[in-house]
């Protein structure tokens, strides 16, 4: 267990799926949009991927810097940024892989999340893949209490942004994206629901 820990840290089981399945090859550009302190990044940066991120948070920011460092001293140390997602610096087109894993559902309504999305498709390349993460009320719709919008308050106590299947059909069509792999999502037992959303950019 321990030596798996130190090949992928703490990566998504769905991320890692992605990997088995070839769509994340080496060499190609990676952005962590939301990257933490960098849970999904070890492997990657350990194989040779073009990794770069970005979080709100400076001390997250500043783990993440230090694993690269560590471990993939060739990145410049710009890779990684203190910026929302909604407002990243990076390029148009920049990125052939863009993951958001547990972050779009933290915007604090419509208007934050659009902006979050909107930003997320501009840096990625076409022909690129965005995988997200993010809380639903997919399976869980009589549990959950609406704050505002399309913020609910979730039986674990949170507070979150949640999509639903007929929502990311919706938001794909209008992207003008290609969903690569159905809507899966998996409901924690009275807690929540995570629904992975992998999309391909078509143009």
């Amino acid at each position: 267990m321990s030596q798996l820990r130190n090949d992928f840290g703490d990566i998504d089981i769905y991320l890692f799926d992605q990997l088995l399945r070839g769509r994340i090859a080496p060499g190609m550009r990676v952005l962590d949009a939301g990257c933490g302190t960098g849970r999904n990044l070890v492997y990657l940066l350990k194989h040779g991927y073009e990794v770069a991120g970005c979080d709100r948070d400076p001390a997250a920011v500043a783990t993440v810097r230090a694993l690269a460092a560590r471990i993939a001293p060739h990145l410049p140390d710009d890779s990684f940024r203190v910026e929302p997602v909604e407002r990243m610096s990076f390029p148009d087109a920049s990125a052939d892989v863009i993951l958001a894993s547990a972050v779009l559902h933290f915007a604090a309504g419509d208007h934050q999340f659009d902006a979050m999305v909107s930003d997320l498709w501009r840096v990625l390349a076409p022909g690129g893949l965005l995988f997200a993460r993010l809380a639903s009320s997919i399976g869980i719709e009589s549990e959950i209490e609406r704050v505002d919008g399309r913020r609910f308050r979730l039986p674990d106590g949170t507070e979150r942004y949640l999509v639903d299947e007929q929502s990311l059909a919706d938001l794909t069509l209008r992207l003008g994206g290609e969903l690569l792999d159905p809507i899966k999502t998996t409901v924690v037992q009275h807690q929540r629901a995570m629904t992975t959303w992998v999309v391909r950019k078509n143009c």
